[in-house]
């Protein structure tokens, strides 16, 4: 065994990725229980539509200005004790923001959960890369699965659950703080049974014993540039559709409650496709087949809207959600274009907050084109568009480089 990455304890490995999963659970329901109780919080709290739309739009603005504290916080304790203060900052943020006795009070609940989820969608790779660095594509699909249960179950069952338990809106939304509980409390007992395994990873290595290539600025990084820009790109469409796939189907005639369930579609096709799409692209040496796979996927989808919306609108929906999986794609590139956890860390950090900033316009320019021409044409267009962009730069991305390497080709054996 490498010095450098010490045994994990016996029946460990289970546990840690137990871990990761419910952690990885815990990364979208403070978004998507909102999102399905926001008519009677905007009621309840008085909101006007400004403060809504800002408390909707916010999710990737809290990703892209507090993901870069993770690995500031991860540095000197380590990313396991930042996932437990993660973990509780959600718990907090979605226990307390039920309380709220007005918009401010629930905002910055609301806000207080996002910045865990942040430092969670950072850290994540960085744990795959720190403790399973021969199975990225497994576990890299093992969490992102979870993501993508969390987003699409709770979006699902958020109101029916909320009616169940007498229908106000605070005991809906706090009952997703449980996971969250639940979720760190394995978290601290990781914790503590790897004491010895995280000091000694913790303990800075004499450069002269370090074996890693040095890396300069990601922002100085070719390789870096494309996972940001490919990651905001996914993200720009993945935003889109959650927010306006339903109004685009119910606008071109689609039943509107139809409508909604075309969006778990989309949502729920992502679920298996989270799990293997990590998988093949740990066998790709460029994950460009791939990412075009997903792009064609994308853009007969586009086609299929603007000539039969409402006839095929079932298998639009399907392919829709072969274009999503390029999330965890991106995710896996992250974890397969480092040499190292640092390396992981650094354009984890890097290309997840550019990209989680390129991706804040898109859902308000999609409105606003909507509001001006009083039609879906130009919107669905700007999708294609951004799918377009998506493949291409996710071409580039998937090349067989490393931050390590300064974007230098590396040559892969057979």
């Amino acid at each position: 065994m490498d010095p450098k990455h010490p045994a994990l304890p016996r029946g460990f490995s289970a546990l840690l990725l137990i871990a990761m999963i419910l952690a990885a659970v815990n990364l979208r329901p403070a978004v998507t229980s909102l999102g399905a109780l926001l008519d009677p919080v905007i009621d309840d709290l008085s909101m006007n539509g400004f403060i809504a739309g800002i408390i909707t739009g916010v999710p990737p603005l809290c990703f892209a200005i507090l993901g870069p504290l993770a690995p500031r916080l991860a540095g000197k304790r380590g990313p396991e004790l930042v996932v437990v203060g993660a973990m509780l900052a959600i718990l907090c943020g979605l226990a307390l923001r039920s309380l709220a006795p007005n918009t401010w009070v629930f905002f910055i609940f609301t806000a207080l959960a996002l910045a865990g989820i942040a430092v969670g969608n950072i850290l994540m790779p960085v744990l795959v890369k720190r403790w399973f660095p021969t199975k990225i594509g497994l576990v890299t699909g093992s969490y992102t699965t979870a993501v993508a249960l969390g987003a699409s179950v709770v979006a699902a069952i958020a109101v029916p659950v909320n009616d169940a338990i007498g229908g106000a809106w605070r005991g809906g939304l706090a009952l997703w703080a449980i996971p969250a509980l639940i979720a760190m409390l394995i978290w601290v007992v990781v914790y503590f049974g790897l004491r010895n395994q995280i000091t000694q990873l913790q303990m800075p290595v004499p450069k002269t014993q370090s074996l890693a290539p040095a890396m300069g600025p990601m922002s100085r990084n070719s390789t870096a540039w494309w996972i940001a820009l490919f990651f905001g790109a996914q993200s720009t469409v993945a935003y889109i559709l959650m927010g306006w796939a339903p109004k685009i189907f119910t606008g071109f005639g689609v039943d509107p409650a139809y409508a909604g369930a075309l969006l778990g579609v989309i949502l729920g096709v992502g679920v298996p496709l989270s799990f293997i799409m990590p998988a093949l692209a740990a066998k790709f040496a460029h994950q460009g087949p791939l990412v075009v796979v997903n792009g064609i996927a994308g853009m007969v989808a586009i086609a299929g809207l603007l000539i039969a919306p409402v006839e095929g609108a079932f298998i639009w929906a399907v392919l829709l959600g072969i274009c999503g999986s390029s999330f965890p794609l991106a995710l896996t590139m992250i974890g397969l274009k480092a040499h190292t956890a640092a390396g992981v860390s650094k354009l984890s950090t890097f290309g997840q907050s550019v990209g989680y900033l390129i991706a804040i316009p898109g859902p308000f320019l999609v409105g606003a084109l909507h509001e001006t021409t009083d039609s879906w044409t130009l919107p669905i267009l700007l999708i294609a568009g951004l799918i377009l962009f998506q493949t291409f730069t996710g071409i580039m991305a998937g090349r067989p480089r490393f931050v390590e390497d300064h974007g230098v080709p590396t040559r892969v054996d057979a």
